[in-house]
């Protein structure tokens, strides 16, 4: 597994504990050892992510029983069988054919036979033009080597009207990760670029599609991969006081009257990633 942030278990909504059902509430995380993915997921969906109540992947991106969902880059497959349970019939890509097989055993757990799941690199997907009415590819362009070209093939094959969620590493919090990270975190098959914001909606503009908001979330996220680095433990079990005590700091900092006021001036300062809202016109 490579040990860039956006493709651990605990680091984006798209990896988090089934991220598709309800959030758990910070307060019963905590209890249970302040564990940071279910603090995490709860700081999301303050976010905009996985609201239950509208039916939206991410706010401003509702998904319905009519849409056809492609995920690009699904990873462990929060995202899509979110959007599964929706009713919408979903497409997971992913270059992991392990990971791959485990989201896919999901999606049939929720309707056989309805999705689709293909092992692909994002720069030659095996869809048609004009497949699907919502494409979502977060944590993607930072590891590719053409990302004006999986941009051009995720416009390809969205049809007129298509919704897009997409997002990248903040260039902050990215620069910050220097400064702690080993190396690794910077090659192949991880991190291969930081992308400024502006790049980031230029890209998006030059590809075709029309920005309809963007946004930034994860401040949590940023410290706790600062710290994570000094910690010296397994990213699979990610063990640590230091790591708790920050977990536990969060949760209260959000349970606290000003909680939320805070954390969005600092998801606005240095988030964990930049979030475009997009539309084919």
């Amino acid at each position: 597994m490579p040990i860039s942030s956006d493709n651990a278990d605990s680091s984006t909504p798209n990896q988090g504990a089934d991220a598709s059902e309800s959030a758990p509430r910070v307060s019963d995380a905590v209890e249970r050892g302040g564990d940071a993915s279910n603090v995490g997921l709860h700081d999301a969906v303050l976010s905009g992510w996985f609201l239950n109540d509208s039916s939206e992947i991410f706010r401003g991106m509702s998904i319905g029983s009519d849409d056809v969902v492609v995920d690009v880059g699904c990873g462990d497959g929060g995202s899509i069988l979110f959007c599964a349970r929706k009713g919408a019939r979903a497409v997971a890509i992913d270059l992991d054919p392990g990971t791959l097989a485990k989201t896919k055993a999901k999606l049939d757990d929720i309707e056989p036979g309805r999705h689709e799941a293909h092992v692909a690199d994002a720069s030659e997907l095996p869809l048609p033009d004009a497949f699907a009415t919502r494409i979502i590819c977060t944590e993607v362009l930072e590891h590719v080597d053409d990302p004006q070209k999986v941009l051009g093939e995720l416009v390809r094959i969205g049809r007129p009207g298509a919704r897009y969620l997409l997002s990248v590493p903040d260039a902050l919090q990215e620069n910050l990760q220097k400064h702690v990270a080993p190396p690794l975190y910077f090659e192949k098959p991880n991190h291969i670029r930081i992308i400024e914001r502006e790049q980031f909606a230029q890209w998006v503009g030059d590809a075709g599609l029309i920005i309809e908001q963007q946004s930034s979330y994860g401040f949590f996220w940023s410290i706790w991969w600062a710290l994570f680095w000094a910690c010296d433990v397994d990213l699979e079990h990610p063990d640590h006081p230091a790591l708790q005590h920050w977990t536990a700091t969060w949760k209260a900092i959000l349970d606290s009257p000003k909680g939320l006021s805070l954390k969005q001036n600092l998801d606005r300062f240095m988030p964990k990633s930049q979030v475009i809202v997009a539309r084919k016109p």
